[in-house]
């Protein structure tokens, strides 16, 4: 017997082992690396079903609370809008996140539910809205070290090229994005004085591998144990310590800029100790090296395998002196290519929810579905966006699994309303990324000025995603890139980098 109820109900997933099916439909130590194919097995032939199991499926184990699977926009957003606080709505859930509780603390904005959220979601809602950030003066401050770094970077490219004498150089983007997006949010959002090349070189590694071992240890460490217990009988949690020691000393460095009043410190409207803040920022600093480098590398990815996409996206910011609020809101095309990045490859690939009561929700075109209580439920945004029934060309123009800016132009000019065509990028509701404005200003500024100032394109056709905590282009963004020439007629790094210093006088 199903445990829910109303006129959408999911069908059962089969627990064991199914010829062709890609793996089991649960995580467990040999396949917590493919969160994506997990996904997959939930789904695993429901394309021949009709009705509302098609897109929502359930794993019911005696003894154990049910595991709903939906890649249902309208179930997505009707449980994204009822999360909360309050009595009868949902959670998040917090069983995918317990190795990010145990790495960063549980009094986070990310693993809080309850009160405990709602406290932290008042204190991050200035420093991170749109109205603290979308400012021309910290889009300047965000610009200056963005240029700064660039023009050192520009440097090593140019005496690289004299070296090996060729006009192009094939390069893994991952890494340099990472460095960029990390130094953008210690040196501006926190104003913290922290050295490139330091960045790049200590820093950027150590959370790498902290990251990977969050993930690890949310599916093999069950228990729960100490990683300094662990660390004394296994190699792997040894190097994670001494990680976690390299993560506290960024944190430290970070919040000892506080009394500066540099960055946006002075929007932070708490009174709370450094010591109280310190799980937040860590989430915050990891968050970083994540979802925005995810979003990045995404978008450049798919441009190195759309030249025309590229030059359109070229054409509008060439002539950009700067990327102030409102340059950026006019850049249509860019615009276009954002949304589709997050449609099609979200770095938020799934989003846990968990029912505190039985709760009824109802979708938007009136189907219902009884969620009983204690439910664990994987919203797959991974797969409802990519799916030919919600995002196929019947209805935006173009077919689901391809990258299509064009489709968002479709949707406009055919006016459909726009909460019909969500894709989940930062999730939606109550409980959205409190990152979103912050992830929006770095990758546009990031991947409008690697457009300026570079020609590129992939080395490999395909483009398949590696998952862990985000998404990501699973060649590291691998592809060749050559220098434009600026539309003066300049040619030289070194009028580059004039032009870098003075982007007025252009």
């Amino acid at each position: 017997m199903s445990p829910f109820e109303g006129d959408c109900q999911p069908t059962r997933v089969p627990l064991l082992f199914k010829s062709g099916r890609p793996t089991l439909p649960f995580p467990h130590p040999w396949n917590f690396q493919r969160p994506i194919d997990i996904l997959d097995a939930y789904f695993w032939q429901a394309d021949e079903e009709i009705g509302p199991g098609r897109h929502n499926r359930y794993l019911d184990v005696p003894g154990f609370p049910a595991v709903l699977v939906t890649r249902d926009p309208g179930i997505i957003r009707a449980v994204l809008t009822s999360t909360g606080d309050r009595e009868g709505q949902f959670d998040r859930d917090t069983l995918p996140s317990t190795g990010i509780a145990r790495a960063t603390g549980e009094d986070t904005l990310l693993f809080g539910n309850g009160a405990m959220w709602r406290k932290q979601r008042k204190a991050s809602a200035a420093p991170f809205g749109k109205t603290a950030l979308f400012q021309v003066d910290v889009f300047f401050k965000f610009e200056e070290t963005f240029r700064k770094t660039v023009r050192q970077r520009l440097l090593v490219l140019r005496q690289h090229l004299l070296d090996t004498g060729s006009p192009r150089l094939q390069i893994a983007v991952e890494p340099e994005i990472k460095a960029l997006m990390l130094e953008l949010l210690v040196d501006c959002f926190f104003g913290a004085s922290i050295d490139y090349q330091e960045i790049r070189d200590k820093y950027v590694p150590a959370l790498e591998r902290v990251i990977d071992h969050i993930v690890r240890d949310t599916v093999t460490n069950r228990l729960g144990l100490p990683r300094t217990v662990l660390a004394k009988i296994s190699r792997s949690y040894a190097q994670a310590n001494r990680d976690f020691a390299t993560f506290d000393e960024l944190t430290d460095r970070v919040l000892a800029a506080r009394p500066t009043g540099r960055g946006l410190w002075e929007k932070l409207q708490t009174e709370a100790s450094d010591e109280a803040l310190r799980s937040n920022i860590k989430v915050f600093l990891a968050g970083a090296l994540e979802a925005t480098t995810s979003f990045a590398t995404w978008a450049i990815s798919h441009l190195a395998r759309n030249e025309a996409w590229q030059e359109k996206v070229y054409r509008e910011v060439e002539a950009m002196a700067d990327y102030s609020p409102d340059q950026i809101a006019a850049a249509r095309h860019l615009g276009a290519v954002l949304d589709e990045t997050l449609r099609l490859t979200p770095s938020l690939y799934f989003l846990p929810r968990k029912a505190t009561a039985p709760i009824r929700i109802t979708t938007s075109d009136g189907r219902e579905m009884l969620i009983p209580k204690n439910t664990h439920i994987l919203l797959d945004v991974w797969h409802a966006n990519r799916h030919e029934d919600h995002w196929g060309a019947a209805t935006t123009g173009f077919t689901a699994t391809e990258f299509a800016p064009e489709r968002w132009e479709h949707l406009s000019a055919e006016k459909g309303p726009s909460k019909e065509h969500l894709h989940f990028g930062f999730g939606h509701g109550p409980r959205v990324c409190p990152g979103k404005h912050i992830g929006q200003l770095e990758v546009a500024l990031v991947v409008g000025v690697f457009i300026k100032m570079f020609r590129f394109r992939a080395l490999h056709d395909e483009n398949p995603v590696k998952a862990g905590v985000s998404t990501k282009p699973a060649d590291g963004t691998l592809v060749e890139l050559e220098l434009r020439e600026p539309s003066s007629g300049m040619t030289t790094a070194d009028e580059w980098e004039m032009l870098l210093k003075n982007p007025s006088d252009k």
